[in-house]
């Protein structure tokens, strides 16, 4: 009974922390499901993505003086999941690397944080649209290391530099909505919310 009364007492102290744990955890879960069973095997949103990602990366390298190349092999299907440079091995933007499943840990933290629905509205589409443009960014700096300084630095750069920069922008975004909603200081609350 202890740990029920103690469950209870967090909840009447902290119904913003309760909800946001019990919304984020079952959004997550929610999502997770409903992803790995319905949306990656039966939708090509992963794949518009990815050929998204690199459409744009090879224009903008091509609008920096460099000459993209367009990897496509029969076993790609209908879509790429290569780019690179002349004079580089090209890069491979799978399923895992495309942002997808950030766009949606991103989205579940904000409609799991109190505040305006208006505000969330704008806030998370203009959240993944940013996370999108670092994916593009990242993709061409990979290309650009992988070009200048080699398959190592590549490796390394991919598995720890941008790992920590693109998780660095989505916590950034993350608190700046957090500050916004009044993260810390009492408000006011609205029928809004």
């Amino acid at each position: 009974m202890g740990l029920i009364k103690k469950l209870r007492e967090f909840v009447r102290l902290q119904p913003d922390v309760f909800r946001f744990l019990v919304l984020g955890f079952g959004g997550y879960i929610v999502w997770h499901l409903a992803y790995e069973t319905y949306l990656k095997p039966a939708t090509l949103l992963d794949e518009c993505i990815t050929e998204n990602l690199i459409v744009v990366s090879e224009a903008v390298v091509e609008a920096l003086g460099y000459e993209p190349l367009a990897f496509f092999e029969e076993n790609d299907g209908g879509f790429r999941y290569r780019v690179g440079i002349r004079g580089g091995q090209g890069v491979l933007v799978g399923s895992s690397c495309d942002g997808v499943v950030l766009f949606a840990l991103y989205a579940i933290f904000i409609l799991s944080f109190p505040g305006r629905w208006f505000r969330k509205a704008w806030y998370i589409p203009t959240g993944i649209a940013a996370i999108h443009a670092a994916n593009i960014v990242r993709i061409i700096s990979l290309l650009m290391i992988q070009l200048y300084f080699g398959e190592e630095a590549l490796k390394f750069n991919h598995d720890y530099t941008f790992t920590v920069v693109v998780y660095s922008i989505i916590f950034a975004l993350w608190y700046a909505y957090a500050v916004g909603a009044g993260l810390g200081s009492e408000r006011r609350q609205t029928p809004a919310e």
